[in-house]
């Protein structure tokens, strides 16, 4: 049944995805020239609000589960288990109050409609991983920003996508960088379940009828723990919501 409707739902949800992007590109650009950081965020959260309803035409359910109480005063680390691309949207407008920033694959810096542009302009790190001296360095910076403005970042330690749902082990080296620039930020994990499964198929046909669900989970204070044990307890409280570990 979900491969099924997938193939009648899919090329208007494809059509609907990119009619967003496009009308968004030169709203964004509008934004940003003409009110600066905080116009350019608000169409940003706008254009997303369209993209998580635009999974509703596939039959497709987003849930977002936050039970906690999160400072708006001080710098967020989101550490997030990836299971596709359509983890970006929810995240984005869901914790849009939290000026969620992303590391991202310069890569995606060009080319694609208001994605790229909210990657130049929306103060995240787009980082070469063929170059580890200007990954670090744009991760500084990213780290910077957010010590000054209290800013969140959202990075996923497993380092890429697991397509069958399954967390992968947790990397240590985008968060160890960040606390040192930005010991003041609170770590909390985000758990995300069955968006792999809208893409199973690959990207033809999506998947339809699927419920997609993103938690946050109870807040990890850094003190002076070891980043290693740090990403450790994200990482297993992950797994746990996950039912994995």
């Amino acid at each position: 049944m979900h491969k099924f409707f997938g193939y009648i739902l899919t090329p208007l949800y494809y059509l609907f995805f990119w009619f967003w992007l496009g009308i968004f590109h030169p709203t964004q650009w509008l934004a940003y020239n003409i009110g600066g950081y905080k116009a350019h965020k608000a169409v940003v959260d706008l254009m997303n609000f369209f993209l998580v309803a635009t999974c509703y035409l596939l039959g497709n359910r987003v849930t977002f589960t936050n039970n906690q109480t999160l400072p708006t005063d001080r710098p967020i680390v989101f550490l997030s288990n990836h299971q596709s691309m359509y983890d970006i949207p929810p995240i984005i407008w869901f914790l849009r109050k939290h000026h969620a920033k992303f590391i991202s694959k310069i890569e995606l810096t060009k080319g694609i409609p208001s994605i790229s542009y909210n990657l130049r302009k929306g103060g995240g790190a787009n980082i070469d991983r063929k170059d580890g001296k200007q990954s670090i360095i744009e991760i500084v910076k990213l780290a910077e920003r957010m010590k000054e403005n209290n800013w969140s970042a959202v990075i996923f330690p497993e380092g890429t996508r697991a397509k069958d749902g399954r967390a992968k082990n947790f990397q240590v080296g985008g968060v160890a960088t960040i606390l040192k620039k930005c010991p003041n930020a609170l770590l909390v994990p985000l758990a995300i379940d069955n968006s792999w499964r809208m893409v199973q198929y690959g990207f033809f046909p999506l998947s339809a009828f699927e419920h997609i669900t993103l938690k946050v989970l109870p807040p990890i204070e850094p003190g002076n723990k070891p980043y290693e044990q740090l990403v450790l307890e994200a990482e297993t409280s992950i797994k746990k919501a996950l039912g994995q570990a």
